[in-house]
């Protein structure tokens, strides 16, 4: 079964229990061959946005945190274009969180958001990160969605950023950010396919948990080997 399916069908989903998590003996010191990557903590996933994630405000002090323990920092943007193939608005009668069959497979539509240039779109303003060394924007293809900060939805687009940590000698990513269930979880798993240890500070993460899609999520990054860890478990944050 395919990722995107797993964590897209409702009747997948079901089926999966939360799988035990994967914690790391002892503290955790990033060095120089580290990044700590921040996922999508934009306005338009917090409470009052257009696709707001439960208690997504509540990241942005652990990730302020964790931040000074780390010399490499990612951040990503989700920063889709008007009338994009991922919103419901797009496809007529179809509401929010239904789901389509687009050229690359299954999609579920979301409520219009983060909408290049606009305030809903902009990085949360508590958000406190001035060593960060480059912004990803992704989901900018108007008929491909992009979760992870890695590879767009057709499994085929490189954002480049593997490149970009390879060329810097990072070899380990700790990933934080909105939403654990989707983009959270689709960048750990793409960070473990292009061969990169990954961890996922929990506590620094929200999910939407769409149909059971956080179970299935830490179910299938614990099988890859993506380690689940807290913040607490980061020497120096």
């Amino acid at each position: 079964m395919q990722r995107r399916t797993v964590l897209h069908s409702a009747a997948a989903l079901g089926l999966f229990a939360l799988a035990p998590p994967l914690f790391a003996a002892g503290k955790l010191k990033p060095g120089a061959h580290a990044a700590l990557i921040v996922v999508d903590v934009q306005n338009c996933f917090i409470d009052g946005g257009t696709l707001p994630v439960k208690g997504g405000a509540e990241v942005v002090p652990v990730i302020n945190k964790l931040s000074t323990a780390f010399q490499n920092i990612v951040v990503t943007q989700d920063w889709h274009t008007q009338g994009h193939a991922s919103f419901a608005s797009a496809h007529g009668s179809k509401k929010p969180f239904d789901s389509i069959k687009l050229n690359y497979g299954n999609q579920v539509l979301w409520p219009d958001h983060c909408v290049q240039g606009t305030d809903d779109a902009a990085l949360h303003k508590d958000l406190k990160l001035p060593t960060t060394q480059l912004i990803i924007r992704k989901g900018y293809n108007k008929g491909v969605d992009s979760y992870s900060a890695f590879q767009e939805a057709d499994r085929k687009t490189v954002t480049g950023l593997a490149g970009y940590l390879k060329a810097r000698g990072i070899k380990t990513v700790y990933i934080t950010g909105l939403a654990t269930d989707f983009c959270v979880a689709w960048t750990a798993l793409d960070a473990r396919k292009a061969g990169f240890e990954a961890y996922v500070i929990e506590d620094a993460t929200r999910a939407i948990d769409l149909n059971g899609s956080l179970a299935a999520a830490w179910k299938q990054m614990a099988a890859q080997g993506v380690k689940r860890i807290q913040s607490g478990d980061v020497e120096g944050a």
